[in-house]
């Protein structure tokens, strides 16, 4: 029996609202793998967003924005105690954001039943929300199925510095992760925080005992592809960004959209072309550099048009 292949995203959603000289600009969904979600549901992928909101007017309303830009909430925990979580973003003079974060949780969270996994469905999770303790067992017992269903999965440690007084509480988690994804992607301040790493091959070095599939970025630089078989370097593009929220997760995106036009799964992954490679890198490029110039986390809807426009993916 055909089954339809799948996109599965699991992160925090939040309501960021946007600072630029101490006044609120904007307020958009947000959250690393939502923000993924809804790039990939822009272009029309089949996209499962596994999260936790409230049934609160925040909540409702990121449900509805979700719903609206094509992603299943089916696998989303709505919860009646405790608030939605709020994160306000601070916009620099180079327009990158530092976060204060507003969270009230209840006391029970991500009660859900997970969705069917396939063969080479395409799973991507990260950031704090992948090794927070109090969803570690739930999201581990996944993650583990989805991998024993040969999935590909994609993580993104996205650690950040706020949260290095618990880097060795953590790092546990971080490391078994990175043992379950088929691609570790992290930029070079991630890989700083947690290893020490200096550059790319440094980076490699640490990470390939876990996952020999690594997609190092340096925003000011370049993104470079680690394999056994491959090294490969794509400059990024120089721009003056509006707001960077998101452009990482959008790269992520990219990856994924990439995966799953060139129906690429775990078994086709190693023997990749550097022609295939460097276009999926481009569309990550291509992504991250489109968030970059605006005030929203994602791709905007004229962007995917036309996009899709050019380069239509067929069903799967």
């Amino acid at each position: 029996m055909h089954t339809t292949r799948k996109i599965i995203t699991i992160g925090e959603t939040v309501l960021d609202i946007i600072f630029k000289n101490d006044q609120p600009i904007a307020s958009t969904a947000g959250g690393s793998m939502l923000n993924t979600s809804v790039t990939l549901g822009r272009l029309g992928l089949p996209v499962h967003f596994i999260s936790e909101y409230g049934n609160d007017p925040v909540g409702l309303r990121i449900d509805r924005f979700l719903t609206y830009n094509g992603i299943s909430t089916d696998y989303v925990y709505r919860y009646d105690e405790g608030k939605s979580a709020l994160a306000l973003a601070f916009l620099d003079d180079s327009n990158n954001a530092n976060y204060t974060f507003y969270k009230a949780y209840p006391q029970k969270r991500f009660d859900i039943a997970f969705p069917e996994v396939n063969a080479d469905d395409i799973v991507l999770f990260g950031s704090i929300y992948a090794i927070t303790p109090e969803l570690r067992t739930t999201l581990r017992r996944f993650l583990l199925y989805a991998k024993s269903k040969n999935a590909l999965l994609y993580y993104d440690p996205n650690f950040r510095k706020a949260h290095l007084d618990d880097l060795e509480q953590l790092r546990p988690a971080i490391l078994e992760n990175m043992s379950l994804a088929s691609v570790v992607r992290a930029s070079n301040e991630d890989l700083e925080i947690i290893f020490g790493a200096k550059n790319s091959n440094e980076a490699y070095e640490a990470v390939s005992p876990l996952c020999n599939t690594l997609i190092y970025t340096s925003s000011s630089d370049a993104v470079y592809l680690k394999t056994p078989y491959k090294s490969l370097t794509l400059p990024n593009r120089q721009i003056e960004p509006v707001s960077t929220i998101g452009a990482g997760d959008t790269f992520n995106a990219g990856i994924a959209y990439g995966l799953y036009k060139h129906r690429i799964g775990n078994e086709a992954l190693q023997p990749m072309t550097d022609d295939i490679w460097q276009q999926l890198i481009g569309y990550g490029i291509d992504f991250a550099t489109e968030v970059c110039l605006s005030y929203e986390n994602y791709i905007t809807t004229s962007f995917a048009v036309e996009w899709n426009r050019q380069f239509p993916v067929t069903n799967q």
